[in-house]
């Protein structure tokens, strides 16, 4: 159910988020494609929803990006409508798209995860929102309020989104960088950017246990911490630096992410949840 008091976004925030996005959307394949750090988590979270979904679901992804994701789960057999609200982005996916032969798999609308009542109900076996798309608003419950309608019975939904504590953040501190280590904590949300220079705008992070209780009754909730134990994708150099103690940490993630206090001290948390419908 929608917060009852909710909190009301900053003046042309949307077209801020969205312009931000569209600045990225050219160069963010080639930023991530050098970044282990990344690439282990991505291959993490994809595992995860093959593992949840029957073969050839119906997907909807939010703030689909580039389409990464959504290239990926059709190469896997399944049909993804794959959404955005950065212009940008679209551009992009659509070119994926086109250069992958995929039409066929994978549909894309530019539309804001804020504006799904337009979608068709029962539509989809699964959603989807990866990397903290869903941070640009800093309540999720109007959001989490129309996955019952959207789903059909037994569908799953799985959203990786920044909570507040980030162990790797706090650890800032032992460095003296104050600011860092508590940032994600400031009530009214912390400005960013997507890249250096790029448009700022304000971003906010989620308690989970607040967003596990967002999906009701009628769903089953389960969480795990994706960057507890390994280091946030900024950095990047982490890996070459020390690739035994990256390798080390990424198995013992594997083990303990279910485990609290790591499924909600992270850099990101995995929300899953199964629509019993």
């Amino acid at each position: 159910m929608s917060s009852p008091n909710p909190v009301p976004l900053p003046p042309g925030h949307a077209d801020r988020v969205a312009a931000a996005f569209s600045q990225q959307a050219p160069v963010f394949d080639a930023i991530e494609a050098p970044n282990a750090i990344l690439h282990w988590m991505r291959g993490r979270v994809r595992t995860h929803v093959l593992g949840l979904l029957p073969p050839g679901s119906r997907i909807l992804e939010l703030n689909a990006g580039t389409g990464l994701d959504a290239a990926f789960f059709a190469g896997h057999g399944h049909h993804v409508h794959a959404t955005d609200a950065a212009p940008g982005m679209v551009a992009q996916l659509r070119a994926r798209i086109e250069a992958e032969s995929l039409h066929e798999r994978v549909t894309v609308e530019q539309r804001a995860y804020t504006d799904l009542a337009g979608l068709p109900a029962g539509a989809y076996d699964g959603i989807f929102s990866n990397f903290g798309g869903l941070n640009c608003i800093p309540d999720l419950a109007p959001v989490i309020d129309e996955f019952a309608r959207l789903l059909r019975p037994g569908g799953v939904v799985v959203l990786v989104v920044m909570p507040r504590v980030s162990l790797w953040e706090i650890g800032a501190l032992l460095k003296g960088h104050f600011r860092l280590a508590f940032r994600r904590f400031r009530p009214g949300g912390v400005m960013a950017r997507v890249e250096v220079g790029g448009t700022a705008f304000r971003t906010w992070y989620f308690s989970p246990a607040r967003v596990s209780r967002a999906f009701g009754p009628g769903f089953d909730v389960r969480r795990h911490g994706l960057g507890a134990l390994v280091p946030p994708p900024h950095l990047i150099g982490f890996p070459r630096r020390f690739p035994r103690l990256f390798a080390l940490l990424c198995r013992w993630e594997t083990r303990v992410a279910a485990w609290p206090p790591f499924r909600s001290w992270a850099d990101h948390i995995v929300l899953s949840a199964r629509y019993r419908g």
